[in-house]
């Protein structure tokens, strides 16, 4: 087993694992070199996972955990400073942290919500946002990206359509069951590396149907085939929850996203957009298939062996155009939800530091 790291390096990664990862993979490991030096390895889950085939979700949610380490080290009165090392691959890249003493630096009030950061699945309320807080989430993404929003009722309604639609190519492919299998740990309220079932969003109903299906990929395809089984849980998870909310948000980079490092800033500014909600006092669902399947659409990429899934993701391509500015959905890195509601009581936690910890060579 590693040794534990020395504090506050301790207290800094204890906090930083708290970042957010797609499914809850937490595509990373750290390596302790001194009490203030570590290295960061990153791993993506395109082997597996029709959701990151271009390592791109794990980048963003790898940016996400070096925003979460730069905020959690102004509570030790450190700052640190990144360098990613170039001959590592990006599907294994390597970042390097440094941190430096500094008294004198202001702890980063985004800290105290770290953990209260959450997921929440369910309808919200339509209230809208104030100007307040549209301003304060604007600012929170940096200069180098901008917000993109739908607040109206109508565009409220196109968006939980758009994410309705294109649920049904995340739930009649292959490719995505096997991830769905893998990432839900039943019977829970909580799970250190997966979706606990009570967080996903379905009613008990959906619940139970969901768990009978996801026995085999045989059992999902009659349930879609002869049952309308698509139906029910696009209804519950993305038609209602679409519409009910008080926005959705775009977040873009305003320079192409090119390579790694592109997307590694994009979800740092993540980071920091989801911690101001949270801050806020609002509640947060990211909505990323529409924008996955549409840089798959446009970039030609056959994510699936089912055909009319990529034809259907052209189709959500073009809808998610007339949403939002093409070129803003071109260089989007993150789509969410967001509005007043009630805090889950189900959610995923983290695995513990000593779980995340690499043994030096």
């Amino acid at each position: 087993m590693s040794t534990m790291p020395p504090e506050p390096l301790r207290a800094i990664l204890d906090l930083a694992r708290w970042a957010p990862s797609g499914d809850n993979t937490q595509p990373w490991r750290f390596e302790i070199l001194d009490d203030h030096h570590f290295l960061i390895h990153g791993h993506d889950t395109r082997t597996w996972c029709v959701y990151d085939l271009d390592g791109r979700a794990s980048q963003i949610a790898l940016g996400a955990l070096m925003e979460t380490i730069a905020i959690a080290a102004t509570t030790q009165g450190m700052r640190v400073e990144f360098q990613r090392r170039h001959e590592t691959s990006e599907s294994d890249t390597c970042i390097e942290a440094q941190l430096t003493d500094l008294p004198s630096v202001t702890p980063d009030p985004l800290a105290k919500v770290i953990t209260r950061r959450v997921t929440q699945r369910r309808p919200l309320s339509a209230e809208s946002l104030s100007p307040e807080q549209k301003q304060a989430l604007a600012l929170s993404v940096g200069d180098a990206f901008r917000v993109h929003w739908l607040e109206d009722s109508a565009q409220r309604w196109r968006m939980a359509r758009l994410l309705f639609n294109s649920a049904h190519i995340r739930l009649t492919i292959p490719e995505a069951y096997q991830v769905h299998r893998d990432v839900i740990q039943w019977d829970a309220v909580q799970s250190e590396d997966r979706i606990p079932d009570q967080a996903v969003g379905l009613d008990p109903v959906g619940v139970a149907l969901m768990r009978w299906g996801m026995q085999s990929w045989r059992r999902v395809d009659f349930l879609n085939r002869f049952l309308a089984g698509t139906w029910l849980p696009r209804l519950q998870l993305d038609l209602l929850p679409g519409y009910r909310c008080a926005a959705h948000a775009l977040i873009s980079s305003r320079h192409p996203l090119e390579g790694i490092d592109a997307y590694l800033a994009g979800g740092r500014a993540v980071q920091r957009f989801w911690l101001t909600a949270t801050q806020l006092g609002l509640q947060f669902q990211p909505e990323m298939t529409p924008l996955i399947f549409s840089r798959y659409a446009r970039e030609g990429r056959n994510f699936t062996r089912v055909e009319a899934a990529l034809h259907e993701a052209q189709s959500v391509r073009s809808a998610l155009n007339t949403l939002f500015p093409s070129e803003a959905v071109e260089a989007g890195v993150f789509v969410c939800r967001m509005g007043q509601g009630p805090t889950p009581a189900a959610r995923s936690v983290r695995l513990p530091l000593e779980r995340l910890l690499k043994e030096s060579p």
